[in-house]
């Protein structure tokens, strides 16, 4: 007997032992070589390396009976229903294909480690997934909130991903920086940097942004990413000297007191199926009445 596993669109691009210990458990890397080797684990029913990357619609074949009383016993967390409640309220849309929320900063899009509820799970659970389960086709930070889409089936995500792909997906963030521009108006195009555990990756990165309002400590910019890397807004803006509000990451001389990250996914824009979509995210409500405070404009970004 063995126990059949369908991957998921979130598996798409994991490596088999890596997808091994976040859905089943943490079992030494040296156990899953073992069993890869002699072939009770498989991917569609032929032996892989540890190394093998999951493609769409792989099935994982487990003939280790242990391994599947380890799934079946593996405990879900179940949000509360307050929780499942309140962020059903952040769903700015809602149809057979796809949904799109306001997500809230400090939100965790997927679980992790350390990571006890996240959006994913929240969404599982609630009445907009009965029947399906939510499929991410990006992702924003924890800590920046905003827009985000959720898709409801594999095709529909499958489509999104290729959009997202071609840069035929358009963001607008929102974002609040110590700091001031000599040009209100312009593009920053560089290399960022980031590290893979010991392997450096250099990527193109580039950002449009305007400064739509400022005074003496900050300037309040709309920004649009041309290219998706990892915290990209949070570093452009450090190049300009103008680090977010908020960002205890990359802003190295640390303002006495702490704020949210003042990072807002806006708008986003796209066609899926011929036909046009456009939605907006109102901001929190720490970034709107730090504005407030602050004497910046809070409304027609």
């Amino acid at each position: 007997m063995s126990e059949v596993i369908t991957i998921d669109t979130l598996s798409i691009g994991l490596r088999i032992d890596k997808w091994i210990k976040i859905h089943i458990t943490k079992i030494p890397q040296s156990l899953i070589e073992k069993d890869l080797r002699k072939g009770k684990i498989k991917v569609n029913k032929k032996k892989v390396k540890s190394s093998y990357k999951l493609n769409k619609s792989d099935k994982i074949y487990l003939y280790n009976v242990a391994y599947k009383n380890l799934i079946n016993s593996k405990k879900k967390i179940l949000p509360h229903s307050n929780v499942i409640k309140d962020t059903e309220n952040d769903i700015i849309e809602n149809n057979s294909d796809f949904i799109v929320i306001n997500k809230k900063s400090g939100l965790p899009v997927q679980g992790g480690t350390k990571v006890k509820e996240n959006l994913v799970n929240i969404l599982s659970n609630s009445q907009y997934f009965e029947n399906t389960q939510p499929y991410i086709v990006h992702r924003i930070d924890k800590d920046t909130s905003g827009i985000l889409i959720i898709a409801k089936n594999r095709s529909t995500a499958q489509q999104l991903t290729s959009l997202f792909r071609i840069r035929k997906i358009h963001k607008t963030y929102i974002a609040l920086s110590y700091g001031q521009i000599d040009k209100i108006k312009n593009k920053i195009e560089n290399n960022l940097i980031r590290y893979d555990k010991n392997k450096k990756i250099v990527e193109k990165a580039i950002t449009h942004y305007q400064s739509i309002d400022s005074n003496n400590n900050y300037t309040l910019f709309k920004l649009k990413p041309i290219t998706g890397r990892k915290h990209q807004i949070r570093k452009h803006l450090i190049d300009l000297n103008c680090p977010v509000v908020g960002d205890t990451k990359y802003f190295i001389n640390k303002p006495k007191k702490r704020h949210e990250l003042m990072l807002h996914a806006y708008e986003i824009k796209f066609i899926l199926n011929n036909i046009k979509y456009t939605f907006k995210a109102n901001i929190p409500k720490h970034f709107k009445n730090f504005l407030i405070k602050n004497n910046l404009k809070q409304k027609d970004f």
